[in-house]
């Protein structure tokens, strides 16, 4: 199959697409046609050698397919079936992907809409979880206009949470168009919501303000960042991480929010695969609204 690898740390111009071979599915397991693949601010952080020191790597957890393969004792989803999920192998921009989480594609969506949906809500959902997010309270967001803010902001207003979301002057309104109230981050920030008693704050663009979280919200035990591991450790924070456990239940509950519209996921532009090199480029320039999504 044909997969996105790198063989060296660089620039998107050491990204490649290869030949490897074939995945497939283990127990418990599904093998997928990829149609769509989504792209992630880790993916570049892996490309620079920010995260994982081994070499080659591929790329890519979340994808959307063609159900191709079962593997033992999978149930409840048969050959030709559509749907997206997570993939754990770290291989899914690639033209076959192997998922052990997935749900039905929902109707109102297409492939590539379906495979942005995975990594920015399961980390939204998770850090809801972790924060101890529920009715009645208020929450300060910080980063709310992209992909794992805006998913956060709707969970968050879906569980019946007032949320203020921070986000730059052009996305305003599109915060406010999520159900948070927005404000302009920056050196004033604090001043815009000093009046508002926040409960709880997530962070999740790691712009470095989570001295101004903890002090809005009450101390460092009411704040959680998805974005900034040194901060964290220098505040006493908590750092939110897959392997602290995952909120993969989302998954099954985004068709019925979605058909109910409560939640959106914009996806910003497509590339095909051959052309993920110029993805990465678009991607860490940050100026595309919405997810990346590959479509192999």
């Amino acid at each position: 199959m044909k997969a996105v690898q790198f063989s060296r740390f660089g620039g998107p111009e050491v990204l490649e697409i290869v030949e490897l071979p074939d995945p497939h599915a283990g127990a418990g397991e599904i093998r997928i046609k990829v149609r769509a693949a989504g792209i992630n601010a880790s993916d570049w952080k892996k490309r620079q050698g920010l995260m994982d020191p081994e070499l080659p790597q591929t790329l890519g957890y979340e994808a959307a397919g063609v159900v191709d393969e079962l593997g033992d004792g999978v149930t409840g989803v048969a050959l030709g079936d559509e749907v997206f999920g997570i993939s754990p192998g770290g291989a899914a921009q690639s033209e076959l992907a192997v998922l052990s989480f997935w749900a039905p594609v929902p109707p109102s969506l297409d492939f590539a809409g379906a495979a942005a949906l995975p990594a920015a809500t399961e980390t939204a959902a998770r850090a809801l979880d972790q924060l101890g997010v529920t009715a009645g309270q208020t929450v300060l967001i910080n980063g709310a206009s992209g992909s794992v803010g805006g998913a956060a902001v709707q969970l968050a207003v879906g569980r019946g949470a007032r949320v203020i979301g921070t986000a730059g002057p052009a996305n305003q309104d599109y915060v406010r168009s999520l159900g948070a109230v927005p404000v302009v981050y920056g050196e004033h920030m604090v001043e815009q919501v000093a009046s508002e008693k926040i409960d709880l704050a997530l962070d999740v663009a790691g712009s470095g303000v989570l001295p101004e979280l903890i002090k809005l919200a009450g101390g460092a035990g009411n704040v959680l960042t998805v974005a900034d591991f040194q901060g964290a450790q220098q505040y006493g924070v908590r750092f939110s991480r897959g392997d602290s456990g995952r909120a993969l239940y989302i998954l099954g509950e985004l068709g019925d929010l979605i058909a109910a519209g409560r939640f959106s996921m914009p996806v910003g532009r497509t590339f095909p695969l051959a052309d993920v090199a110029e993805a990465h480029r678009v991607g860490e320039a940050g100026r595309v609204r919405g997810k990346l999504v590959l479509t192999p």
